[in-house]
């Protein structure tokens, strides 16, 4: 198992955006060091919950100066909200100042604050995905593109700058708890990101990924990404103080970022969606610890925790932490990381 660092900022007035990149591009120099393997960032927008990060291309384009080996992943973009001629040039450019360690992550986006504010209907999304994915693929891959889309439209194009990765960076495909969702990354060959709201159903979702996958016809396996809290101790007792407070409030903040659901919207392509946020209501600190979501504790108790969870969702590629949730500090976080590197990760490498 691979392990990488994820940046998702959900803080409100508690620090400011300057001292949030600070920190988190001096973690990104630090987890080189250590062995993480990736620094991945996500698009939200205007909230407390990731409307820090409205461009992961700008963040990740700052950490590729601050590091030289690790990969660099969109965790996710949003094709809903960027026009796909504005986004393949932007990858173009990153790839090839990170001379070839960007990895592209898409998503649909989910809360119904940002496709209002963007004027974008909900029941457009898949659509718009679909169509956007489809046509940064092509602008990387190929030249001398022309579109004639539901949504876009141009003439013969030829993206600039060409992709440093040849036909393009890998894509990942972010997947929450549509089964069609991760059935399509499958199909398309593409790798998918986990996140494990649904906790219980997360083994059967990748193995709806990996039948895909197969029944594609696509070598191998797939490659699946997971998204987990983690916080490392000496002390388990100090762990759980110092975590405690800021996993509930992230937790908290995604319910109030995605309350619409619960207040009567509803749209065909997020079936399901307003009983998923009510369930989150009720996740807490202690929830996500027992589910296996959020790892924390001493070394020995997280190593029993990925072990646990490892055995009832079954195997995957890739752990992409956040170290630095809500308002964990930069010294709580580096130390944590120095010692789950130390006394982890060895173990499951």
């Amino acid at each position: 198992m691979e392990f990488g660092l994820q940046f998702f900022p959900s803080v409100g007035n508690e620090i400011t955006a300057e001292a949030y990149f600070d920190d988190a591009l001096n973690l990104c120099e630090l987890g080189e060091e250590l062995g993480y393997t990736h620094v991945r960032m996500v698009e939200h927008y205007f909230t407390p919950y990731g409307g820090f990060s409205p461009n992961p291309l700008l963040f990740l384009s700052a950490a590729a100066e601050r590091t030289k080996t690790m990969r660099l992943i969109t965790g996710a973009v949003l094709p809903v909200f960027n026009h796909p001629l504005k986004l393949a040039g932007e990858i173009g450019m990153l790839d090839a100042i990170s001379h070839g360690r960007l990895e592209v992550g898409f998503a649909r986006a989910f809360l119904p604050h940002e496709f209002a504010r963007f004027g974008i209907s909900l029941d457009e999304s898949r659509e718009r995905f679909d169509e956007g994915l489809e046509t940064v693929r092509r602008l990387l891959e190929e030249e001398n593109v022309a579109v004639n889309g539901k949504f876009h439209a141009f003439g013969t194009t030829t993206s600039l700058p060409r992709p440093t990765q040849k036909p393009r960076p890998p894509f990942w495909v972010a997947a929450l708890a549509t089964e069609s969702s991760f059935a399509n990354a499958g199909r398309l060959g593409h790798a998918v990101m986990g996140i494990p709201i649904l906790h219980a159903e997360m083994r059967r979702l990748i193995g709806v990924y990996r039948d895909s996958w197969r029944a594609a016809g696509h070598p191998g396996n797939g490659r699946v990404m997971i998204a987990f809290h983690m916080f490392c101790h000496e002390d388990g007792a100090e762990a759980v103080r110092i975590a405690h407070d800021p996993l509930n409030r992230y937790l908290a903040a995604i319910v109030e970022a995605a309350s619409d659901w619960t207040t009567g919207t509803s749209s065909k392509d997020y079936a399901g969606y307003g009983a998923m946020i009510e369930k989150l209501k009720t996740d807490t600190f202690e929830s996500n610890v027992a589910s296996g979501t959020a790892w924390v504790g001493t070394p020995k108790q997280i190593r029993r925790q990925i072990a646990d969870y490892c055995r009832e969702v079954g195997d995957f590629e890739i752990a992409s932490l956040q170290v630095n949730f809500n308002t964990i500090g930069y010294a709580d976080a580096k130390r944590s990381m120095k010692l789950f590197a130390k006394k982890v990760m060895p173990k499951f490498s």
